[in-house]
């Protein structure tokens, strides 16, 4: 039985020709956590089901977010219920 490796949430719209993006998912993944991008538009509606599977947020650097509003939400989400969040 293997161990569980932890999921991180990257609030942010990944655009692969963005360099900082791709070395974020690089830089999770040389850490042993699984990470999936979460696009901010999606955020401005369903936060807490769409940042449920995680166990930690990240806002994602370099990014003109699509929707502030929906990275402001996903920080307000991990502030009040106490998840790891990190923002760069």
């Amino acid at each position: 039985m293997g161990i569980a490796r932890a999921r991180v949430g990257i609030v942010g719209d990944f655009q692969r020709e963005n360099p900082t993006h791709r070395f974020t998912n690089d830089a999770l993944g040389h850490l042993g956590l699984d990470c999936e991008w979460v696009p901010t538009e999606a955020l401005e509606r369903d936060t807490e089901e769409r940042l449920a599977p995680y166990d930690g947020v990240w806002i994602a650097p370099a990014s003109p977010y699509r929707s502030m509003d929906g990275a402001l939400a996903a920080i307000r989400h991990a502030r009040e219920r106490g998840v790891p969040l990190v923002g760069t």
